[in-house]
């Protein structure tokens, strides 16, 4: 397997744990564990995806990043 399979696997592997985590009522959608999910997963994507030189995924994935990214600054300002 090589390494872009690998992070692209994992990555895709952490945003479908979220989805069916929050879809099953494992994991709430504004959990702190459900972007942190997100986020990893998107980040492990879009390094996969830069490796092959996919560049719509890239983007697809880098704009994933950015949506955990600002629901974990919605997150932290709701619970302080």
């Amino acid at each position: 397997m090589s390494q872009a399979t690998l992070f692209s696997a994992l990555g895709v592997s952490l945003i479908l744990l979220a989805f069916l985590g929050s879809s099953f009522k494992f994991i709430a959608q504004q959990s702190l564990t459900y972007w942190l999910l997100n986020l990893g997963g998107g980040m492990l994507a879009t390094i996969g995806a830069a490796m092959i030189g996919s560049m719509p995924f890239v983007v697809l994935e880098a704009v994933w990043v950015g949506a955990s990214v600002v629901g974990l600054v919605k997150w932290k300002r709701s619970n302080t």
